[in-house]
């Protein structure tokens, strides 16, 4: 083997091997964000759940008290 090919093999293998841990490293990454996605999308729906609550707690309260002044009136 002349130092050419030498010095070429090994270029190739450092090149092979950083593109390797880069990919390693994307794949890595995209883990990470689907599963922050995904505890994302839980509290947005707990968010949504809640202020669902809130609104039927806020119907309920709105009758409750047109109802109490529809008794008012009666009296």
């Amino acid at each position: 083997m002349t130092m050419k090919q030498l010095v070429a093999v090994l270029v190739a293998a450092i090149f092979a091997a950083s593109s390797f841990a880069a990919l390693a490293q994307d794949k890595k990454t995209d883990k990470k964000s689907e599963t922050k996605s995904g505890q994302m999308d839980k509290k947005d729906a707990k968010k949504d759940g809640k202020k669902k609550a809130a609104k039927k707690d806020a119907k309920k309260s709105d009758k409750s008290k047109a109802k109490s002044e529809k008794m008012d009136k009666k009296s």
